[in-house]
């Protein structure tokens, strides 16, 4: 493979089995990174790894529960034995089960899952991750957050819209305290993307995607890739000095008042 926009870099990816993991395992090591595909299912891992390395790229499977610490330490240290290093922390897993609504009827353990996955688990890999980025002399965290951190939602699923709030209050935190240690921390808020976790259920009702569809200017959902080609950038030296950002990757959504 000739150089690429990640050469040298390590990169580790959470929720790296499907969706938007799977789209970042191979454009990354394509790119020229070694990448750590972490995901709590390690078949699906280990299939966007095999992806990677046929297009001659590297990466390795690890499998990994970002609510559970011991697993993610686990994983961090794999990352490390495997390539020496880390430069980039990607914090995409996530969850958005169809049983999350508003706060007056969704239930506590449904509330307790998606922040336990989706604000808990990027505590976890930073503050096991950082580290050896420090140890390293810097690099890149990236979290995915959400358009819905920056706007309220008429049809509410406020579990997920806390945790990503949560997300993007957080990069802020850690831009602050770890950019003068070469270490920047940006978050990307996408709009509806086709992934698995969009798709399972809002595709089976026409109703439902038509409300969505009907809110987005550029006249469709999201593709992985829309998100995976702003997550490159970050990754890469390019945002060397991109830093506390919120990378709106949405189609105008949020634009749009009517």
């Amino acid at each position: 493979m000739s150089a690429g926009r990640l050469e040298g870099k390590v990169c580790l990816i959470t929720g790296a089995g499907s969706g938007m993991g799977a789209e970042a395992t191979v454009r990354f090591a394509r790119e020229g990174a070694s990448v750590v595909a972490c995901d709590m299912n390690l078949e699906a891992a280990q299939r966007s790894v095999q992806t990677a390395q046929a297009a001659g790229g590297k990466a390795i499977a690890v499998a990994m529960n970002v609510a559970k610490e011991a697993e993610v330490k686990a994983a961090v240290a794999a990352a490390v034995k495997a390539y020496g290093k880390l430069d980039v922390l990607y914090n995409n897993a996530g969850i958005f089960p169809s049983d999350d609504n508003s706060v007056t009827n969704t239930e506590e353990k449904v509330w307790d899952t998606v922040l336990a996955v989706n604000v808990k688990g990027v505590y976890l890999v930073c503050k096991h991750g950082i580290p050896e980025l420090l140890a390293n002399g810097g690099g890149s965290i990236i979290n995915v957050a959400s358009f819905v951190a920056l706007v309220g939602c008429s049809v509410p699923q406020d579990a997920y819209t806390a945790s990503k709030g949560a997300v993007l209050a957080l990069s802020k935190s850690l831009a602050v305290q770890f950019g003068p240690k070469g270490i920047r921390t940006n978050a990307i808020c996408p709009g509806p993307i086709e992934t698995p976790l969009l798709t399972a259920w809002l595709f089976k009702e026409p109703a439902e995607k038509a409300k969505r569809l009907n809110r987005i200017p550029m006249g469709r959902f999201g593709k992985s890739e829309d998100i995976v080609n702003m997550a490159l950038y970050l990754a890469s030296d390019e945002s060397r000095w991109t830093n506390g950002a919120a990378m709106v990757v949405d189609g105008g959504i949020t634009s749009n008042y009517f």
